[in-house]
Order: C-alpha cells, then sequence, then structure tokens
C-alpha cells in the first residue's frame, strides 16, 4: 500500500499495492535528491516572515536570504526538520505561479505486496472500484471548502488535496485545512515539507489541461493562495510513517493553518470561501455508515491533477495491524494526488461532517482506505486552534 501521494512520473500498473497516500511525499531513496530551482522563481521574489518564524529560523540556523534564494531546495538529511516543533513554512511570494501549480505532480510509489498478509484485525472484503466522477463546474457552488495542496519535497513540487474546516477558537473565521499526514511530513525517513500552499476550489471552471497554460492565476486561484503557517501531524506518522506497506496510515491526517499569500483582504478562508466543514470525531464505525464521498485532484494516470472529483460508496474496514485502529475503506478509483482530500459523511446532526481523508490504496486504483478519527486527530486538531485562539 502507498500513501496516495504526488506523481512526477507515471505510476506503475503492476498488481501491488503502494503506500500512495493520494499526493504526497518523497520516497526513501529519493531524500538526498536536490532538484534544481524552478524556471518560474526569479531572483527578486519577495519573502515575507513574521518576526517570531525569523526566531525559529535563526535558531535552527537557517539564514532568511539563503532560503530566499533556493536554499530550501537543500534535502540533506542532517539539516532536514523533523520533529513536531520545528515546522518552518516562510512565504516565497507567487512562487506557486500557475506554470509551477500545474506542473507539480504525485511521486511514483514503491509497490509491495498484493495484499496485507500480516493483519490480525477486521478486514472486510475487497470493495468493488467506484469510477471516479467529475464534480460539476464550478467547483466552488457546490464543493466550496475543496481544494489543492501544494509543497515541495526532495522530488521537486508536489500535490494532494485538501479541505477548509471549521475552527472552535474561532467560529465563523477558520484558517485551518484539513489533509493527510504524509502530505506535509515525509514520516520516519524524513522531515517537513516546505513552501506549503493551499488553493481552494483550483481551476474552478474545470478546464481541460490544454487550456490552462493560456488561464490567467485569477482564474486558477479564484479564491487566492494560502500558505501554511503552523501543521501538525500525529506523532505516530512523524516516527512511524512510510511510503509503502501502509506503515502510520491509520494515523495519517494533519491539520495545517494558513493566511493569505498577499495579505488579502482581512477575511478569513473560511469568510473567503464561504464554507468550511465541521470535523466528526465520533463517527460510527463502517457498518453504520450508509455512504462516504471522497473529493480530490488525481493526478497519477489517468488523471492529469487538474480537475476534481469525487467517489461516494458505502464503507467497509481496513485493518493493517491488530493493535492500531481500523481504517474505512472504499471503492474508489482516483490516484495519487487525491490524498489528503476529504471523506464526507452524514454526521450526527444529519449534516455534512469530515469524517476521514484520502490515505492508502493499491497501485492498480480500486479502492481507498482513510483513518477512522479519534483521539489523536482530535488532539491534533484542538492544538492547532488553541495555538490560533483569538489571532
Amino acid at each position: 500500500m502507498r500513501p496516495i501521494r504526488p506523481t512526477l512520473a507515471a505510476v506503475s500498473t503492476a498488481a501491488v499495492l503502494a503506500l500512495t497516500a493520494a499526493a504526497c511525499g518523497p520516497s526513501e531513496d529519493a531524500a538526498g535528491d536536490k532538484p534544481g530551482a524552478p524556471a518560474s522563481q526569479s531572483a527578486d521574489q519577495k519573502i515575507t516572515i513574521p518576526d517570531d518564524l525569523k526566531d525559529k529560523l535563526k535558531e535552527h540556523g537557517i539564514d532568511l536570504d539563503k532560503w530566499k534564494n533556493g536554499e530550501w531546495k537543500n534535502w540533506d538529511r542532517d539539516t532536514w526538520l523533523r520533529e513536531a516543533k520545528d515546522f518552518v513554512n516562510p512565504i516565497i511570494e507567487d512562487l506557486w505561479d500557475p506554470d509551477r501549480m500545474r506542473e507539480a505532480d504525485p511521486l511514483p510509489e514503491e509497490p509491495v505486496e498484493d495484499d496485507i498478509s500480516d493483519d490480525q484485525g477486521v478486514t472486510d472484503p475487497t470493495p468493488e472500484p467506484v469510477d471516479a466522477r467529475l464534480v460539476k463546474a464550478p467547483y466552488h457552488a457546490g464543493e466550496p471548502e475543496a481544494g489543492k495542496l501544494f509543497f515541495d519535497g526532495p522530488k521537486g513540487s508536489m500535490v494532494c488535496s485538501a479541505t477548509v474546516v471549521k475552527d472552535p477558537a474561532n467560529p465563523g473565521k477558520s484558517n485551518m485545512v484539513w489533509t493527510a499526514g504524509h502530505c506535509v511530513h515525509a514520516g520516519k525517513e524524513g522531515g517537513w515539507y516546505r513552501n506549503i500552499a493551499f488553493v481552494p476550489s483550483y481551476n474552478d471552471g474545470a478546464k481541460p489541461t490544454a487550456q490552462l497554460e493560456q488561464t490567467p492565476k485569477e482564474e486558477i486561484a479564484p479564491y487566492g493562495v494560502w500558505w501554511g503557517d503552523w501543521a501538525q501531524t500525529s506523532e505516530q506518522w512523524i516516527s512511524g510513517g512510510a511510503t509503502t506497506g501502509g506503515q502510520g496510515a491509520p494515523y495519517d491526517f494533519a491539520v495545517i493553518h494558513v493566511t493569505p499569500e498577499k495579505g488579502g483582504d482581512g477575511k478569513s478562508l473560511e469568510e473567503t470561501v464561504g464554507s468550511a466543514l465541521p470535523v466528526d470525531f465520533d463517527a460510527p464505525t463502517a457498518p453504520d455508515i450508509a455512504a462516504m464521498t471522497a473529493t480530490g485532484y488525481p493526478a497519477a494516470p489517468p488523471f492529469d491533477g487538474q480537475r476534481m472529483y469525487q467517489c461516494s460508496d458505502k464503507p467497509g474496514r481496513l485493518s493493517i495491524k491488530a493493535d492500531e485502529p481500523t481504517m474505512y475503506r472504499i471503492g474508489c478509483t482516483m490516484t495519487g494526488g487525491s490524498s489528503g482530500g476529504g471523506w464526507v459523511a452524514e454526521g450526527r446532526d444529519g449534516k455534512p461532517a469530515l469524517v476521514s481523508n484520502t490515505s492508502i490504496g493499491p497501485v492498480t486504483a480500486g479502492w481507498l482506505a482513510g483513518p477512522r478519527l479519534g483521539k489523536e486527530a482530535r488532539g491534533v486538531y484542538t492544538a492547532v486552534s488553541e495555538k490560533f485562539a483569538g489571532r
């Protein structure tokens, strides 16, 4: 199994599983790669760094001018920040221009066994594939909370999917985004990704790829580019997450707090897009849920990452290890790039709520699995909310 991660090349079609969190992290043997500077990055790009972030960068020996001029592309293992407290993500204005966004891809997967032979927990039969369907444009009209997540890793520019969620400390004014842990942190073999930015309703008009080269940024990112000024994932993902085999997948979730790249008009992300989903940490087990809908931007073939898709199915159960939480699993043909995208079901109040996110799936793209959100997920969510309470 694989986290459904971003793809930089065509994904293998072998009938095996890879930890394919639909959209994000670098593989272990790629951790030393240093991609060249993107053609779109100019030498005079502005960088916006709050004083407290400047202090944090200094603590880690990071020179601001060097970072601005490309030092962030240094992925030396000894200097790659990985601890929970080490997240830094200074804004580099216009780094994510239309070309760079369009060309970002999920990483290639590393295949492993075609089943989970060590499972001693509860796993239901493999679901029948459900064909992913295009979301009707404009996306904002029906799925205003959904968007695309961009970031840089050792393999280059990568993509995931993400969802605007409510912030209990700032009701009606949330700047919180939900995604997969592997979309922000490489797990046990790496650290925090860089230049993490969220674009709600990416390519809102669902224009085909051939037209996007001539499409202005205002249409590709109609609600702006929002940079992560803080991110948090589970300690289990940081210590045990891996790009293959499903390790860490039951804890593969993350929350990002964002801020507008250009300063904005004073409105929060929730106010800007007009909606945010509640998160249900007490959702029923799979047998008691009639249907779940997963949303994302699949980027591995046959998809190209430029349009939003969905799958709806009654969930089953998938157990990676007997001593870890059982995951939800649905039939779905979405591929790498859809990782981190929200799974929505009817909450206990009868209204839609986020209950999971895309984490893993087989290379053959017939199903997806996501973590059941419990106390660990609630802890991550609450910590991010409280960190920015009243701000």
